[in-house]
């Protein structure tokens, strides 16, 4: 099965044959909303009332949708028996979604309303070693599904996002200089073939503001940035509502910005990048040297909770140079969010007030004023679930067959 790259119009583009249209737009309607009634479905897919009625009748028939008696009257409707709401069946499928970080591999199972089933990760060291990373990936894959009792047949697919920038037309990864072991690797092929899953891929902040904008912090919201702080740095956009990814599908590199000119030599080959200030792997190194002893990321965690001045000084510093880098962005994009997630993002406040701070003073106030950055609200989970998505955008053209 032929893995792709996540692509914007993707969905749009598959072939839709006329005679499963109408289970196809209430399928579309549905994973846009939890629940509906007859009428705004009618509204929603411009069908008639009475093909609405026959496709609801026939998901139903197929396990496929729900009808639930309970719900509060909407707007303006009279008081009595309250409409009945229609949703997907959340047994009607499901998807795998995997984060392969720099450090560790996750592997979630999600029914096809994209709650979690299943959610495990594994601590390890992946930039020099894709065979054991992958053979994990599998492992977990596996277990998943024993734990789970899901019928194969039941999942829709796999969506892999890993930390590394992804070649929009091929698929292919960019890994020069950030996971040099992957250099020429194909891992949604491997996975597509070891899984037997369609398999798409996608960069781990990309598969985050997926996530942020269904599930999380980013709902109802068409102009998001997520941010994503941890052993890597990168940033998803969202403009209008669509993905933006660049020419060639590597938009966002936030984590390779120059902030400081005459900084640390980054593993990109470049000088001063933010990966190189705003890392937890550059703040933990910042306090090794500094206090002439080994600092691990678990110790900058129990460092921040005892409010240690030093750990606490080298976070705002580090939230100033997102911020200085954000300002860029903002000035670019004018979102209406950004989400900051990552490990960094337990830090809360200390991190967050300098990285606004910063901001306010690089960017015009008007692009500002109604900025709002938040915390993410999926944790360190929003990249598996983001990976999942993928696979449940394409829930309306595979169930509507």
């Amino acid at each position: 099965m032929h893995p792709t790259a996540i692509e914007p119009d993707a969905a749009a583009q598959t072939p839709v044959n006329l005679h499963n249209l109408g289970r196809v737009r209430v399928l579309q309607a549905l994973t846009d909303a939890p629940a509906l009634s007859r009428a705004e479905l009618v509204r929603r897919t411009g069908l008639a009332r009475a093909t609405v009625g026959s496709v609801i009748l026939e998901l139903i028939t197929a396990g496929l949708v729900r009808e639930s008696a309970e719900g509060a009257p909407t707007a303006g409707q009279r008081a009595g028996r309250p409409p009945q709401l229609v949703s997907l069946e959340p047994d009607a499928g499901y998807a795998v979604g995997l984060d392969v970080g720099h450090d560790h591999v996750r592997a979630v199972l999600t029914d096809v309303v994209g709650t979690s089933r299943w959610d495990r990760s594994e601590a390890i060291a992946v930039d020099d070693d894709p065979e054991r990373a992958l053979d994990t990936a599998v492992r977990l894959i596996a277990s998943a599904v024993q734990d789970t009792a899901v019928a194969p047949e039941k999942i829709l697919g796999l969506g892999l996002g890993i930390a590394c920038p992804i070649d929009k037309a091929t698929g292919g990864l960019r890994a020069e200089g950030i996971m040099p072991g992957w250099v020429g690797t194909r891992p949604a092929d491997v996975l597509a073939a070891r899984t037997g899953l369609p398999t798409r891929i996608i960069n781990d902040a990309n598969a985050g503001v997926l996530a942020e904008r269904r599930f999380g912090a980013a709902r109802d919201c068409a102009d998001v940035v997520y941010v994503r702080l941890a052993a890597g740095i990168g940033a998803g956009m969202m403009s209008d509502g669509r993905m933006l990814l660049g020419h060639l599908g590597l938009a966002g590199e936030l984590g390779h910005v120059v902030v400081e000119r005459d900084g640390a030599v980054c593993r990109c080959g470049g000088r001063g990048c933010l990966e190189t200030v705003a890392s937890p792997a550059a703040i933990t190194g910042l306090l090794a040297r500094s206090w002439g002893q080994p600092v691990g990321s678990v110790d900058l965690a129990d460092l921040l909770r005892r409010g240690d001045r030093g750990a606490l000084r080298a976070v705002e510093d580090a939230g100033e140079a997102v911020g200085r880098a954000l300002s860029t962005v903002v000035s670019l994009l004018n979102p209406e969010l950004v989400v900051i997630g990552g490990d960094l993002v337990e830090a809360g406040e200390a991190l967050l007030e300098p990285m606004r701070r910063t901001l306010n003073r690089g960017t015009m106030g008007s692009l500002h004023q109604r900025l709002r950055i938040v915390p993410s609200l999926l944790g360190d989970s929003a990249g598996a679930r983001g990976a999942a998505a993928l696979v449940l955008d394409g829930v309306p053209e595979r169930l509507g067959k």
